[in-house]
C-alpha cells in the first residue's frame, strides 16, 4: 500500500503515532532533546484520555518555546501566504513548528487523520530541503502515492520510516508502539546529523 492509502486506512492511534513520529524525527529543528516528546508517546501506550493528551501537548509546546509568529499568522483565517524562509534550514524549521502548532488537542480519528497527512508532507519536505543531493523539482505528493522516481536518498529514507510506523501500528496495534518509537528515534538521529553537517559546512 502507498503512504496515502496507509493514512486513509489507519485508526486514531495509528494516525496519532504517525503524526507524532514525523514531529519526533524533526524536533531537533525546534531545539528539542531526545526526551521532549516522550510524554506524548507514553499517552499512546497507557491510553490516557483526551484531556491528559491536551495537557501533555501544551506542556511540550511551552518547553519548546513560543510559537513562531510566521506560523501563527499563516494559520489565521484569511491570512496571506507565509513569506518563504531565507534558507533551507529556516523553511524546515517553520515546517516543523507548524507540525507542533497544529497538533489537535482532541484525539479524534478525523482530526488526527488531517494532522498525520499534513505532518507526512511536511516531514518529507523538510528532508528534501536538507538533502544536499536533491536537485530539480520533485513532488512529495507523488512519492506518497507510490511513485519514487527521482526521489533523493534522505527523502526515500523518511518515506520508508513513515510507511514502517503506519504498518507497525496497523499490524500490531498498541504493541507496535515500541518499534515505531525505535524507527522514529533512528530517523531523528539521522536528521540531527544532517543538520549538524550542514552547519559545519557553513562555518
Amino acid at each position: 500500500m502507498s503512504l496515502v492509502e496507509l493514512i486513509a486506512d489507519a485508526d486514531e492511534r495509528g494516525l496519532t503515532a504517525s503524526g507524532l513520529a514525523c514531529l519526533d524525527r524533526c524536533v531537533s529543528l525546534l531545539g528539542g532533546d531526545d526526551e521532549i516528546l516522550r510524554p506524548l508517546w507514553a499517552s499512546l501506550a497507557d491510553g490516557t484520555d483526551t484531556e491528559e493528551w491536551a495537557t501533555r501537548l501544551e506542556q511540550v509546546r511551552l518547553k519548546l518555546g513560543p510559537e513562531d509568529p510566521a506560523v501563527a499568522d499563516a494559520d489565521r483565517p484569511g491570512a496571506p501566504p507565509a513569506t518563504p524562509a531565507a534558507s533551507a534550514e529556516g523553511e524546515a524549521t517553520l515546517l516543523a513548528r507548524r507540525m507542533l502548532a497544529t497538533a489537535p488537542a482532541t484525539r479524534s480519528a478525523a482530526g488526527m487523520r488531517a494532522w498525520a497527512d499534513d505532518c507526512s508532507v511536511a516531514a518529507l519536505r523538510i528532508h528534501r530541503l536538507l538533502d544536499a543531493s536533491a536537485a530539480g523539482p520533485s513532488s512529495v505528493d507523488s512519492h506518497r502515492a507510490g511513485d519514487t522516481e527521482g526521489i533523493s536518498p534522505l527523502v526515500a529514507a523518511e518515506l520508508r520510516r513513515q510507511t514502517a510506523v503506519l504498518e507497525l501500528l496497523a499490524g500490531h496495534g498498541g504493541g507496535g508502539l515500541r518499534q515505531a518509537l525505535a524507527v522514529s528515534t533512528e530517523g531523528r538521529r539521522v536528521l540531527r546529523a544532517v543538520v549538524s553537517r550542514r552547519a559545519r559546512g557553513r562555518a
